[in-house]
């Protein structure tokens, strides 16, 4: 295929840059990105060669840039393999893998480029660099440093062939996941075993004459909470917990050879465990530490959860069964005691929360209060999915600020969960607005059906803006450091702090519309929804710490340690944290945790309860200071949302708040304090 006419290496007219889907086939990324890469090499050899003094410019500057065509081309490649994938793009993925990891090493283990970011980086001091100059400077030494490029070559050698192998094993299981998941559910032959779905849920699960309930990436399934009949409660959690750990889709090996080469990795590198290593220039810095919030989580979370499982095993002896509580029995008997201890019904609740209205009357509604940004419909860009919609954004004087996609419906080409991600990042060097993508994976309704969500739905669309938000305030020069381009255990802390909006009294009346008559949710509803925000925390806490616990546990081991049983050592792992609640079974078992297997997320998924103690930290000083205000918005867009990667983490949160982060307020908002 001739490069020349290839769509994502042609300087693109459309707005923003936004990728051409039109003219974009799948056989067009393969060789795309091979492009990407060796335009990238030959920008390395020209620096490298460059007889001249190194400076900011003729390295740094250049290094910057080197990777403009891969980042463009890699940023469409992704977004598709993630939300509308095929054979193809999965072939590719499994060609490409080995390929980016050594690429990846060829430039960050390339000692002679080393050597210059190292002249550049020592003559900081005389360089009379503005700020953002300055810091990226230190990022490139500190990212080559932790990459090993101060390692001997035979050193060097060792940890290409380890990069490479992970990220072949990464790739591997990611695919067997996605098939594990969207093929492993259950299927039911009779519809009188679906007793409890609706006649719309009903019709959306029929397929050639039987009934099929896919997986979602966690162990929990929103089915378990309707089902009536328990013996398909069971398969369906049996089928949830096993998706991966038996037959074609098992991921045991897979995982068992990940985490020994992460140990092994991190052992070359100079440290005791890959936790240790992968955590440098993160807010918790250390594993110690992140087990210490662990160690101030457990027993309050324990505590609540004991009370949550006595609460239930009542309400099923109530009902004159005499069974034992088990997790598939959790959500379902958790709604009955929700709905006599709030009287709050699920189903009631949707009829409030249909998609638009809570995107447009909602997400938007609460940006454009607290930011002053406005929204424009466009249907002329072009998308990947039909179900794509796309809006442009404009800042409060009237100019540009972006384009933003939203994917919400859940479809066999799309990977489970939600996220964000761009098209096209902010940067003022290479003149780039942003293009931001949200997705989602809310059930898609029938045929003329309104597309009614649960709260949680409510919930993650707002915590995904709140990821696009921080996207659209970048305000960087360059692209490596803007946006969301922070330390893991800051970057959910928009997204968190996000969600808080999505019960503020103003914005629901707004947005909490009934999807029939238009009438906003009653008060006493709306108090029940609060009412019942701490409900059921307990097991929500304990799930979270027994996977973030697994993360850390596996990221701390020795690259001796042998492992024979991933599930023994699950098991031996959550009972030294004391969190075996026979009960509560993690949210994610290692053998389909996506985050720390395929997702990046390795050492990191603790991220989600720190970033947590923060957002509820910063809507505090919200309340403090009147809540949902015009002013207080640009003091967290201007010093924080917009900041990317430029500072030091605490020190712009204590910029913001006048103060350092506490654990109360989230202990509060939890229930649990």
């Amino acid at each position: 295929m001739e490069l020349s006419s290839n769509p994502l290496l042609i300087k693109n007219t459309l707005e923003y840059g936004t990728p051409d889907f039109n003219k974009i086939k799948t056989s067009h990324f393969l060789p795309a990105i091979l492009e990407g890469m060796k335009l990238q090499n030959e920008a390395i050899e020209k620096i490298t060669i460059n007889k001249e003094t190194p400076t900011f410019k003729n390295t740094i500057l250049a290094l910057e840039e080197s990777s403009k065509v891969l980042d463009n081309v890699t940023a469409v490649f992704y977004g598709l393999a993630s939300a509308h994938t095929n054979d193809t793009i999965k072939e590719n993925q499994t060609e490409l893998a080995p390929k980016f990891s050594k690429h990846s090493d060829e430039v960050l283990l390339n000692t002679k480029l080393f050597r210059k970011i190292k002249t550049v980086y020592d003559n900081l001091s005389a360089a009379d660099l503005d700020a953002e100059s300055d810091h990226l400077v230190k990022e490139y030494f500190k990212n080559f440093s932790k990459a090993g490029a101060n390692l001997s070559e035979d050193k060097k050698g060792k940890l290409k062939e380890i990069n490479s192998e992970i990220a072949s094993l990464s790739n591997d299981f990611g695919k067997k996941l996605l098939d594990a998941s969207k093929k492993g559910g259950i299927v039911v032959s009779e519809k009188a075993q679906l007793k409890g779905f609706s006649e719309e849920k009903i019709k959306s699960l029929e397929k050639e004459g039987k009934y099929e309930i896919q997986l979602i990436n966690t162990t929990q399934q929103p089915s378990l909470q309707i089902l009536e009949n328990r013996e398909i409660r069971e398969q369906l959690f049996e089928k949830s917990i096993h998706r991966a750990d038996v037959g074609e889709y098992n991921t045991s090996d897979l995982v068992k050879k990940m985490v020994l080469l992460r140990a092994e990795k991190a052992q070359i590198l100079g440290f005791d465990n890959y936790a240790s290593w992968s955590l440098q220039g993160t807010m918790a810095a250390t594993p110690g530490k992140v087990f210490n919030m662990f160690e101030n989580l457990i027993p309050g979370s324990l505590e609540k959860a004991i009370s949550e499982i006595k609460e239930i095993q009542e309400e099923i002896n109530k009902e004159g069964n005499d069974f034992k509580l088990t997790p598939y029995d959790w959500n379902r008997y958790a709604e009955k005691v929700r709905k006599s201890k709030y009287n709050l019904d699920e189903e009631e609740v949707k009829q409030y929360f249909e998609v638009t209205n809570v995107l447009e009357k909602g997400v938007f509604y609460a940006a454009t209060k607290l930011y002053g940004i406005t929204f424009k419909k466009r249907t002329d860009i072009p998308t990947y999915h039909p179900d794509v919609v796309v809006y442009e954004l404009f800042e409060e004087d009237g100019s540009k600020l972006g384009l933003y996609f939203g994917d919400f419906f859940a479809r066999d080409s799309k990977r489970g969960g939600a996220w964000m991600s761009s098209f096209v990042k902010q940067s003022k060097l290479r003149n780039q607005k942003p293009v931001i993508y949200n997705v989602c994976n809310s059930p898609k309704p029938a045929q003329g059906e309104p597309a009614l969500i649960s709260f949680d739905g409510v919930e993650t669309m707002f915590h995904e803006f709140g990821h696009a938000l921080h996207g659209f305030f970048g305000n960087q020069k360059y692209a490596s450091i803007s946006g969301t381009s922070t330390a893991r255990d800051f970057v959910e802390f928009p997204s968190q702090f996000n969600e808080n909006w999505s019960t503020h009294p103003e914005i629901l009346k707004n947005y909490a519309l009934h999807y029939k008559t238009g009438e906003v949710i009653p008060a006493e509803l709306l108090k029940k929804i609060k009412d019942a925000g701490t409900f059921n925390q307990g097991y929500s806490m304990i799930e979270n710490l027994c996977s973030s616990s697994l993360d850390m546990k596996w990221h701390t081991i020795s690259a001796d340690e042998k492992i024979e049983d991933v599930a023994k050592f699950e098991s031996r792992a959550l009972k030294s944290m004391k969190l075996n609640v026979d009960e509560v079974p993690p949210r994610y078992r290692s053998t389909y945790f996506a985050h720390i297997f395929s997702g990046g997320y390795a050492a990191g998924y603790y991220s989600y309860l720190w970033t947590e103690m923060l957002s509820h930290d910063a809507y505090d000083w919200f309340r403090d200071n009147g809540l949902l205000t015009r002013k207080n918005g640009q003091k967290f867009r201007e010093q924080v949302l917009s900041k990317g990667n430029t500072m030091d983490y605490a020190e712009m949160y204590k910029t913001f708040a006048g103060r350092n982060p506490e654990a109360a307020p989230m202990l509060k908002a939890r229930g649990l304090k």
